[in-house]
């Protein structure tokens, strides 16, 4: 059949199982959101407020469902808008698909209205792109870009659509076969952009008997877990793991919720805010088996005093992962599902009852105590906890950047898998309200809260139109200290308190804000409002969205911290005010 540019992009979208897309409409893709308008009842658009906040509601709702997210931007401002969303998604591996619009082939490279180069803008930010510059090549590159996103370490693709190109008519044939796996399509490392994409079945031979002799002989294994282990769904094999060897298990923040933090084995974070339970295991275990994780800088801390503890075993799907950070004694190439099933099938089971019992005993006993003043008495780990006891730790929990993120994840007790999003590697205020947004259209049965802080939500509050417009049942809990919270710790620790910049003061009325988005708002100003107002807006949040502010004292710090390069193994457990 004869379709029209715009037509195809629907087409090939449904076909590729989209059933929702997020976005903004602009000049150049008019076309695109007629073709929307006129598939209306078989694919759902969001309209977000702003195109940084689509991506990220796009990259949410990736992250929550396993699917591919899809966002589309106008071109000039619109496009450049999405690339803090498109690099956040893709250093944090979550597959993304970018549809922007530009100005029309005989236009491209005049400095015409609305034109900019996306592709070479956003060329170090996505795992690949794409200049359309034929019609009849249009649907051929979408599903090459749903394959590429979704294949190997996962990643952005982003598809620039000169708007001339929307318009053209050609023909157009469905794809016959698994329309959601998109055509065959071999990895370049043009592709790749330096990421390496692993193939099935690598991870045999040698490399994979040099582990398990590794993990057979160890009597003091632990277990790290990184993004990796949530991408390749592999929540199950870890668990029969981890059982078969007896081990501790740590997350880094990007694997939250791939082991079940209520686990007797699970001991917290490791890292620059990790807990001195897993500081002391890594420091005294004799193999740190590392799953789907890229060794970070605020995970390591000092790289030389984190190679001097153990061996170390690293598996991950990205051969450009082996040794970059860290040096490993056996580096295993595959995808972590299908590495971890073959370990457990070759590995013996273990029994290290009282390796085991001592870093869970630790981890429940070594916890940094802060409390509030008179005058703000609530902390936001009493908060988390109480949150995280009222959803038994199920609740899809979003987050922004900062401290809020930071105690998110040391007290909200993930049990499942996609249900902790946070921007991990680029590490993005502003993020978290529209990842709540992509992640609850994605997962509507899930209860969804976004823990920001009052400084990142001063980035996206403008979503707040978004929820209340839609209806979106999401709960905003806006963590108040009237400062920028995880800058100021650090000016206070190695500026001399020079608070250069950091004290907000807003004169904001967060109750007026929410009467004026139409959202129900609450407050929690002392203990005793913790439970009720938490309890009144998960009971609202089954069907309206909820504003909550939660003020705290502006002194209080994330702990436990190790700066910057040192070691890990040391963490600050206190920090004068």
């Amino acid at each position: 059949m004869v379709l029209r540019g715009s037509d195809i992009i629907v087409e090939c979208l449904i076909e590729q199982g989209t059933e929702v897309v997020f976005g903004y409409p602009g000049g150049a893709v008019l076309n695109i959101y007629d073709s929307l308008y006129q598939y209306k009842n078989k694919i759902k658009h969001v309209l977000a407020s702003h195109e940084q906040h689509a991506g990220h509601a796009a990259d949410g709702y990736a992250r929550a469902t396993g699917r591919t997210g899809v966002v589309i931007a106008t071109s000039g401002p619109g496009a450049t808008n999405l690339v803090t969303a498109l690099a956040t998604a893709n250093m944090d591996s979550v597959p993304v698909v970018a549809i922007t619009g530009n100005v029309s082939l005989d236009l491209l490279g005049l400095d015409s209205f609305q034109e900019v180069d996306i592709t070479g803008i956003t060329m170090p930010v996505t795992k690949h792109n794409f200049l359309v510059r034929d019609v009849k090549d249009l649907a051929d590159i979408i599903r090459r870009a749903f394959q590429i996103a979704n294949s190997g370490r996962k990643g952005v693709v982003l598809i620039d659509v000169p708007k001339d190109i929307t318009a053209h008519e050609c023909e157009y044939v469905p794809f016959v076969g698994d329309a959601l796996c998109g055509v065959p399509y071999i990895m370049q490392p043009d592709v790749t952009s330096g990421r390496h994409a692993g193939h099935t079945g690598r991870h045999a031979g040698r490399p994979l008997q040099t582990a398990t002799d590794l993990i057979n002989q160890s009597e003091r294994p632990f277990i790290y877990c990184g993004g990796g282990v949530i991408s390749s769904g592999a929540e199950k094999e870890l668990a029969e793991f981890a059982a078969l060897i007896d081990a501790p298990v740590s997350c880094s923040l990007m694997g939250q919720g791939c082991f079940n933090q209520r686990d007797k084995r699970y001991i917290g974070m490791l890292g620059m805010h990790g807990t001195k339970s897993a500081a002391e295991t890594f420091k005294n275990c004799d193999l740190l088996i590392a799953l789907g994780t890229r060794f970070s800088d605020r995970v390591t801390g000092s790289r030389e005093a984190f190679t001097n503890n153990s061996k170390i075993l690293h598996i991950d799907i990205d051969g450009a992962e082996h040794n970059k950070n860290i040096p490993a004694h056996t580096e295993v190439l595959g995808d972590i599902k299908e590495v971890l099933a073959s370990l457990n099938k070759e590995i013996k089971q273990k029994n290290n009852i009282e390796w085991t019992k001592k870093a869970n005993k630790l981890y429940l006993s070594a916890k940094a105590v802060q409390k509030g003043t008179d005058k703000l008495p609530v902390t936001p780990m009493e908060v988390i906890e109480k949150l995280d006891e009222l959803t038994d730790g199920k609740a899809i929990i979003t987050t922004e950047v900062g401290q809020n993120q930071m105690w998110a994840a040391m007290y909200y007790h993930s049990r499942e898998t996609r249900t902790f999003i946070s921007s991990g590697g680029l590490g993005t205020m502003g993020f978290g309200l529209g990842a709540a947004i992509g992640a609850k259209t994605g997962k509507p049965d899930k209860t969804v809260v976004n823990i920001a802080g009052d400084g990142s939500f001063g980035m996206n509050l403008n979503e707040l139109v978004t929820l209340s417009k839609f209806q979106i049942p999401v709960i905003q809990l806006v963590i108040n200290n009237s400062v920028l919270g995880m800058v100021r710790q650090w000016q206070r620790m190695f500026y001399g308190a020079r608070f250069s910049e950091t004290t907000l003061d807003r004169p904001l009325d967060y109750m007026k804000l929410a009467e004026a988005f139409s959202i129900k708002g609450f407050v929690i100003e002392k203990t005793e409002d913790i439970e009720p107002v938490l309890k009144k807006a998960l009971e609202l949040s089954k069907k309206e969205p909820v504003l909550i502010e939660c003020r705290i004292d502006r002194d209080l710090n994330v702990l436990p911290m190790v700066p910057a390069g040192m070691d890990i193994t040391e963490p600050i457990m206190e920090i004068d005010t």
